[in-house]
């Protein structure tokens, strides 16, 4: 009889470990794929890539000459562990002893060259091939700093008293209205992807008073910009309780804070490999959805075109305005027009042309929508039928209103639109794993 109780220690260390110093002329074993070889005759350089970095490893071809290493192999290296201040981190191992733990299939050669810094392949060829390109150390610490995001806001979150939630993405209705879902077969009925868990979230309220959900939602529209993907990653918070939308607001500067904050302590190495210098959300400008439009029609000589909506153009000239005027990369733009505003957005009672709702830019593009929530059942009925909108087909929704709600409100923010604004990437494909966009369904 065996028992199984718990992680058992390993003799092979992990990176961290190695580069403390702690470790240094004692020998050690460590696993890892080789990610580069510099042959150098006599001598060969093995770079070993593991999670949180490389570790460059010294083989002496006297001692190796029976095992012929390459590039994707992953092995296990003994030896001694030496300072070297040219070595990634400061430190090489002086291979003593190497197995092979697997090997790439015969004759195959790497598509991509991912050991190099930038591997000078377009996009569809690096999308394509997305399991190899993501072994390349510059796309690696993209996705460690989106990480960071995804962490620094759940940690925030749960110090406010929020509590994580989970809602389902395949759905009965359509919470945003519109003709982009993706419909579903569902055992003979007629289902949907989540365009947002904004229904849900709204119901938790009436549950936890503050809830949060980090998770997939589904547009289908026909774009195909460097701005819009089909799926994507959505950090939705809603809380209850509030005196105004702009507690909303307040939340989600003080969040950002803490998360760019938290980047600079925890993936400063990151930070550092792409050479990214975060923004400040210290002092968030904000600024009335018509003002906004009337100060860079006045300021760059444009044209209002639409009065209800911010064109790209817009939000780009409105991000160059702030960034200008008052030195911020943020700006929230507030009261945006009911009419291009979800049926559940609460109007401003002095003005119900325009809604108590926000959209948050970084650098010209639009990262976060949010809002203060209708919570009356009179309202929300009025303003349903008022849209054409029949009561009935949203009564499970509407539980919440007719059985007691809070003032709430709550917001949603795009994760890869805040990655690629933060890192300076041009297309927020470079931010998604494995994006999925009206051309691109594998792999």
């Amino acid at each position: 009889m065996e028992y199984v109780t718990g992680i058992r220690e390993t003799k092979e260390k992990e990176l961290d470990e190695l580069m403390s110093g702690a470790l240094s002329g004692q020998e050690v074993s460590v696993k890892g794929a080789v990610h580069v070889i510099r042959d150098m005759g006599e001598i060969s350089f093995v770079i070993l890539r593991k999670s949180r970095g490389t570790l460059q490893c010294l083989f002496k071809k006297e001692r190796f000459s029976e095992i012929r290493m390459h590039e994707g192999m992953t092995v296990r290296v003994t030896g001694i562990l030496n300072p070297e201040s040219r070595a990634p981190g400061g430190f090489e191992l002086e291979a003593t002893e190497a197995e092979i733990l697997s090997a790439p299939a015969p004759d195959t050669a790497m598509p991509l060259p991912i050991g190099k810094w930038k591997m000078n392949t377009s996009l569809e060829t690096r999308l394509s091939l997305r399991p190899i390109s993501l072994r390349n150390l510059r796309e690696r610490a993209v996705f460690k700093i989106q990480e960071g995001i995804v962490r620094g806001f759940r940690d925030f979150l749960y110090q406010e008293h929020f509590t994580e939630i989970r809602t389902p993405k395949i759905v009965a209705g359509n919470a945003e209205g519109g003709a982009n879902v993706f419909r579903l077969e569902y055992f003979g009925k007629k289902a949907f992807l989540a365009q947002s868990p904004q229904f849900y979230k709204q119901m938790m309220v009436g549950v936890y008073d503050r809830v949060f959900e980090t998770g997939p939602v589904f547009r289908a529209e026909k774009h195909n910009t460097v701005r819009h993907l089909n799926e994507y990653t959505s950090l939705d918070f809603e809380m209850g309780y509030i005196e105004s939308f702009r507690d909303i607001m307040d939340m989600e500067a003080a969040m950002l804070q803490y998360v760019l904050e938290f980047l600079k302590r925890e993936y400063a190495k990151e930070l550092s490999m792409l050479s990214v210098s975060l923004p400040s959300a210290s002092r968030i400008p904000s600024v009335r959805f018509d003002e906004a439009k009337r100060l860079v029609s006045e300021k760059y000589n444009r044209n209002i075109r639409s009065p209800y909506d911010l064109e790209p153009e817009e939000e780009m000239l409105i991000g160059r305005y702030f960034k200008e005027e008052y030195d911020s990369d943020f700006v929230f733009v507030t009261h945006y027009p009911s009419r291009k505003r979800p049926f559940y957005a609460m109007d401003d009672p002095e003005d119900k042309r325009y809604t108590l709702s926000f959209d948050l830019l970084l650098g010209g593009l639009e990262i976060t929508t949010g809002g203060q929530r209708i919570h009356s059942y009179e309202e929300q009925v009025k303003k349903m039928k008022d849209r054409g909108m029949d009561p009935a087909e949203f009564e499970d929704y509407l539980m919440i209103h007719k059985y007691g709600m809070p003032p709430h409100g709550g917001l949603g923010i795009g994760l890869e639109r805040l990655t690629m604004k933060l890192l300076g990437e041009g297309n927020v494909r470079e931010t998604a794993m494995f994006p999925r966009d009206v051309t691109r369904l594998e792999p």
